[in-house]
């Protein structure tokens, strides 16, 4: 899971676990919670982009993007699914960065839904989830080292 700033990694046998940590650190606990949320939420939506169980999602697309696209509005969000899933999986890869590429795709979204009316609310829900991936950002520079490091210097 990454180095804590007191430098003890999270172990799964043995020592500190991921949940006992998560329960008494609050910081810790919400780095997890949102690291779960970001990883498992971009890849459901992603994949369901494909079989459209949860809604149409063509319709979220603005009409204006969809007369600059080259292929259908179905093709495009099959698209943003492989996008979506990539950014979920970077999540639980390397959350330090994944949390910032899922902030500024939720970005575009919003852009997207403001720029045509009827889904303010949904821009709005959105502009929400993209705080709390800058927050999984700035809360993983604590417990997720950079690339090539292994512990912090904190």
């Amino acid at each position: 899971m990454g180095a804590s700033v007191a430098g003890a990694a999270p172990s799964v046998s043995g020592g500190t676990t991921v949940l006992r940590r998560a329960r008494t650190e609050p910081a810790y606990g919400a780095f997890t919670l949102l690291r779960v949320g970001f990883t498992v939420l971009p890849v459901v939506f992603g994949l369901d982009k494909f079989a459209n169980v949860l809604t149409s999602w063509e319709g979220y697309l603005a009409p204006w993007i969809v007369g600059l696209l080259p292929f259908s509005a179905g093709t495009a969000m099959m698209i943003v699914g492989v996008v979506e899933v990539v950014a979920g999986v970077l999540v639980a890869v390397k959350p330090r960065y994944g949390a910032y590429v899922v902030a500024l795709w939720l970005a575009g979204i919003i852009v997207n839904l403001v720029t045509y009316p009827g889904f303010y609310d949904v821009a709005l829900r959105d502009f929400g989830l993209m705080l709390a991936a800058l927050t999984l950002g700035r809360l993983a520079s604590a417990y997720d080292p950079a690339w090539g490091r292994r512990d912090h210097a904190r």
